[in-house]
């Protein structure tokens, strides 16, 4: 069975990790969520779960800022990935547990070490002081210190990496 917001909370206060969390309506975009900013100050996220085209290998979960403009192949190349795809609706659920608009890095304490490859914008991490996922639900967002999100992955066996994306227009 896959973690619940609740035990992920848990989790997180398992190992005396501050957390904020809000619940509100579902939010399935970028665009709908922008407008819960006034509670929910810190950096903000689009989340991509994709998987190589041909080559086998790793999903990739780029976590990268919201208002990043990027070429979902570009990135792929600038990762050492000939081409991408985005996984189903199927491959999300089985290898993060959450469902179409919930992709979250949150999703990883659902993911075999190995099985993905989280790809972090390294302006996200390193110019916030809080950034902010759903913790499996759309329907509630946490804000975490990006040291922590990084540290709390890295004990599930997930080895974040920080990269500098490619600008580019495809994907607003």
């Amino acid at each position: 069975m896959p973690e619940t917001p609740q035990g992920l909370l848990a989790r997180l206060d398992a190992l005396g990790i501050e957390h904020r969390t809000v619940t509100h309506a579902p939010v399935f975009t970028v665009e709908e969520s922008k407008a819960l900013r006034p509670d929910l100050p810190g950096g903000h996220s689009k989340n991509l779960f994709l998987k190589p085209q041909k080559a086998p290998g790793p999903f990739l979960l780029a976590v990268l800022e919201e208002d990043r403009r990027v070429s979902v192949n570009a990135l792929a190349r600038a990762l050492g990935v000939p081409r991408v795809t985005f996984g189903s609706a199927g491959e999300l659920v089985a290898t993060l547990g959450v469902e179409p608009g919930s992709v979250t890095p949150f999703g990883l304490v659902n993911a075999a070490p190995g099985s993905v490859r989280a790809v972090f914008d390294r302006h996200l991490v390193q110019d916030f002081e809080w950034v902010n996922f759903h913790p499996l639900t759309n329907a509630m967002t946490t804000a975490i210190r990006p040291k922590d999100l990084l540290r709390f992955l890295r004990g599930l066996g997930h080895e974040p990496e920080l990269v500098d994306p490619p600008a580019g227009p495809a994907l607003p």
